[in-house]
C-alpha cells in the first residue's frame, strides 16, 4: 500500500507537469486580450517555463542525490503549488512571466526527482517497470488531454485556473508524498558542476533572447553585439569546461557512441517542429479559423492524442527493424505530416491529416529514442545520457518557440506590405496579428497575412525535421554493423570515455 501511495504521489507530480506543458498554449489569445500581452510577452510566458527547467534539470539530480530525493522533491511539489498560485494571481503578464519563470525551476527539479524516486523505491524488475509505466502514461495524458483541460477551464472559469488547479493538486501530491516516498541518497553522488550550469544556461537565455528580441533592438546596436559576443563565450565557455571537469554534466565523448548521437538527433527533431507549433495552432485555429476555446481545445485533440495511442507500435516496430530505421522513420513522417499542414494552409484546407500523422509519428519515435539514447551507454553513464537527453528537448523547444514566432511574424509583415503597401508600421501590426489580436483591416486581408505567416512557420518545420532524419538516419548507419553491445563501436572504445556518477538515479 505505501508504494501504491507514493506511486500515485509520482503519477500526479507527473499529470502536473504535462498539463503544464500543453494546457498554457490555449490561454494565449485570452491574454492577449486580458492583459493586453504582446506576441513577445507570450512567447516568453511559455519560454520562460522552457528555459527555467533546462536550467534546473542537470542540477537537481546531483542536489537529490546527496540531500535526500524524497527532501528535494517535496519541496519542488510545496514549490510548483506557490509558484502556481503566483501566476494565478498574476495582474500583469511581466508577473506571469517571472511566475512561469518560478513554475519552470520547481517543475524541472520535480520532473527529475520523480524519476529518481521510481527508480529507488520500486525493486528492480516487474515492480518497476510497471511504476515506470503508469508515471509514463500519467505524463502522456496530461500531454494529450491539456489543450482541452485548459480550454474547459477558461471557458467555464477563467484562465487564472489553467494555473490555480495545480495548487489543489500539489497539495493532495505533497500530502501522498509525506507520509510514503521512502527517503534515498547516494553516498558517492558527485558535487554539482556550476560553472557547466552557468554557461550553459547563459548559452541558450542569450540565444532565445537574441532571437525574439533581436528585431527590435536593432541587429546593429551595440546592445544586440554584446548580447551576442557574452552568448558566444558562454557558449565556447561551456564546451571548454565539460571537457575538462571531472564530472561533467555533458560528457562530449559520448558523442562518438553513434547509436547515441542517432537517437539523439530523434530528440532534437520532436522538438524542433511538432511542439513549438503547439504554441501557435491556438492562434492558428482561433483566430485563422474563428474557433472558440473549447473548440479550439478539441481541434488540438488530434494532434496530441496520437502521440498517447502510438508508443506501443513503436516499440514493436523497433524490436523488429531496429531503432536505427524507426527513429528516422518517425522523423521523415512528422516532416510528411508539416508538409500536408502546409499544402493545408496553403489550399484553405483541414490541417486534421497533417496533424493526425504528424501526432502518430511523434508517437512511434519517442519511445525507441529515450531508450535508444540511454542504453546505448554503459550503465553507469545512462543518467548522464538521459539528462543530455533531456536537456537537448528543452533547449531546442525554447530555441524553435522563438524562432517559429520571429518566422510567423516576417512572414505576416511580408504580406501585409504586399497587400496594402501604403500601412503604416506593418511590422507592429504583424505582431498583433500573430498573438491573436483582433485588427481593423480590409476583410480578409489580416486572415491571409495570417495563413502566409503559417505557411512559412510550417515549412521551416517540415524542411528541418527532414533535414534532422537525414542526420540521423547517417548517423545511424555509419558502422552500425560494428556496433558491440554497449552500443561502441571498436573505435569508440579504443578512445576511452571518461567514468562519471552523474545523475545516475535520473536515469530510471
Amino acid at each position: 500500500m505505501k508504494n501504491m501511495l507514493a506511486l500515485i504521489a509520482v503519477c500526479l507530480a507527473a499529470l502536473m507537469s504535462g498539463l503544464e506543458i500543453s494546457s498554457v498554449p490555449v490561454i494565449s489569445p485570452v491574454l492577449e486580450q486580458q492583459l493586453h500581452a504582446s506576441f513577445r510577452e507570450l512567447q516568453w510566458v511559455m519560454n520562460a517555463y522552457t528555459l527555467a527547467c533546462t536550467t534546473v534539470l542537470m542540477a537537481t539530480g546531483t542536489l537529490a542525490d546527496r540531500f535526500g530525493r524524497r527532501r528535494v522533491f517535496m519541496i519542488a511539489i510545496a514549490a510548483f503549488g506557490l509558484t502556481s498560485l503566483l501566476c494565478g494571481l498574476a495582474g500583469s503578464v511581466g508577473w506571469l512571466i517571472v511566475g512561469r519563470f518560478l513554475q519552470g525551476l520547481s517543475g524541472g527539479a520535480m520532473l527529475t526527482c520523480l524519476i529518481a524516486i521510481l527508480a529507488t523505491q520500486f525493486p528492480e524488475g516487474r515492480a518497476r517497470s510497471r511504476a515506470f509505466a503508469a508515471w509514463g502514461i500519467t505524463f502522456g495524458l496530461g500531454l494529450g488531454f491539456g489543450p482541452i483541460v485548459g480550454a474547459l477551464l477558461v471557458a467555464w472559469f477563467s484562465w487564472q485556473w489553467v494555473f490555480l488547479v495545480h495548487v489543489f493538486i500539489a497539495v493532495v501530491t505533497l500530502l501522498l508524498a509525506a507520509k510514503n516516498v521512502v527517503e534515498s541518497r547516494d553516498a558517492q553522488a558527485q558535487k554539482l558542476d556550476l560553472a557547466g550550469l552557468l554557461t550553459l544556461s547563459l548559452t541558450v537565455m542569450g540565444a532565445t533572447y537574441l532571437i525574439t528580441q533581436g528585431s527590435s533592438l536593432g541587429w546593429q546596436s551595440a546592445y544586440a553585439w554584446g548580447i551576442l559576443l557574452l552568448t558566444a563565450v558562454s557558449g565556447l565557455a561551456f564546451i571548454r569546461i565539460e571537457r575538462r571537469h571531472p564530472h561533467p554534466m555533458f560528457d562530449f565523448s559520448v558523442f562518438r557512441i553513434r547509436r547515441f548521437s542517432g537517437a539523439l538527433m530523434g530528440s532534437v527533431g520532436m522538438n524542433f517542429s511538432f511542439w513549438p507549433l503547439m504554441i501557435y495552432l491556438p492562434i492558428w485555429y482561433q483566430s485563422g479559423q474563428g474557433y472558440g476555446n473549447v473548440e479550439t481545445g478539441l481541434a488540438l485533440l488530434a494532434y496530441t492524442l496520437p502521440t498517447l495511442l502510438m508508443p506501443p507500435l513503436g516499440e514493436k516496430l523497433t524490436a523488429r527493424y531496429g531503432a536505427e530505421k524507426t527513429i528516422p522513420l518517425g522523423l521523415f513522417a512528422i516532416a510528411v505530416g508539416f508538409m500536408l499542414m502546409y499544402l493545408a494552409v496553403a489550399l484553405q484546407l483541414s490541417l486534421l491529416p497533417g496533424a493526425l500523422i504528424a501526432g502518430a509519428a511523434l508517437g512511434l519515435t519517442n519511445t525507441p529514442v529515450t531508450n535508444t539514447t540511454t542504453g546505448s551507454v554503459p550503465g553507469d553513464r545512462a543518467g548522464m545520457a538521459s539528462g543530455i537527453d533531456i536537456s537537448a528537448r528543452l533547449i531546442t523547444l525554447a530555441v524553435n518557440i522563438a524562432l517559429m514566432g520571429s518566422l510567423l511574424v516576417a512572414g505576416i509583415n511580408a504580406s501585409l506590405r504586399r497587400t496594402l503597401p501604403e500601412v503604416g508600421d506593418a511590422a507592429a501590426l504583424a505582431e498583433r496579428i500573430a498573438g491573436g489580436a483582433v485588427v481593423a483591416l480590409p476583410q480578409g486581408v489580416a486572415s491571409r497575412a495570417l495563413a502566409d505567416g503559417f505557411s512559412g512557420l510550417l515549412l521551416y518545420g517540415a524542411v528541418g525535421v527532414a533535414a534532422l532524419a537525414l542526420a540521423s538516419t547517417l548517423l545511424f548507419s555509419w558502422r552500425v554493423n560494428k556496433l558491440n553491445s554497449s552500443g561502441q563501436s571498436p573505435q569508440d572504445e579504443a578512445r576511452p570515455i571518461r567514468s562519471t556518477a552523474c545523475e545516475d538515479n535520473a536515469a530510471g
